[in-house]
């Protein structure tokens, strides 16, 4: 089994676990088109939110391979909710993650993130001990594509028509980063 210690401090974030009290600021977050324009589901409505949070609630630790460690972005200044960023287990064997994160739109362009996944790649590199970490967008989606290259991670494929997404055929990036990259990226 493998738990952070959290909270997970950045320079304007805490990462932590997901807590009952978040639904107003996930529903603020998950309901929108625009944050579901390129995410395989559509605007959540209460209910959808309130099922999407019951499962983000069970994701603080990874146990097994196929676990996710799903947590609250939250402004180090205000306790503010912003964001909700993911570190998939994809492979105990061959030692694989995938990163993602959603952030509010009025959070955009800030460097958050950025700042969210380099701290996600650090507890999947330094923590669970990974050698790979991927992340995977619509390929329309160029602002997530910017966060990952900041990262240093690099774009290893273009999928043609990919998935069948909300009835439309859609192209699927593929990014990734190897550990010995990570380590030399920090010096």
């Amino acid at each position: 089994m493998f738990r952070p210690s959290y909270p997970i401090e950045t320079e304007r974030l805490s990462l932590r676990p997901f807590e009952p009290g978040d639904f107003d600021a996930v529903y603020a977050i998950h309901s929108r088109a625009d944050v579901a324009r390129y995410l395989p589901w559509r605007p959540r409505d209460a209910d959808g939110v309130r099922g999407a949070l019951e499962q983000k609630l069970t994701r603080a630790e990874l146990i097994a391979e196929g676990d996710a460690l799903n947590l609250a972005a939250v402004l180090r200044a205000d306790g503010a909710l912003v964001g909700d960023c993911t570190l998939f287990w994809l492979s105990r064997e061959h030692r694989r993650g995938e990163v993602g994160f959603i952030f509010h739109p009025d959070h955009h362009g800030k460097g958050l993130a950025r700042e969210a996944a380099e701290a996600m790649l650090r507890v999947g590199f330094e923590g669970l001990g990974l050698h790979r970490i991927i992340g995977r967008l619509d390929a329309r989606n160029s602002a997530s594509a910017r966060v990952l290259e900041r990262l240093g991670m690099r774009r290893e494929a273009h999928l043609v028509e990919n998935e069948l997404v909300k009835g439309e055929w859609c192209d699927e990036l593929v990014y990734a980063l190897l550990r010995a990259e990570w380590e030399k990226s920090r010096g």
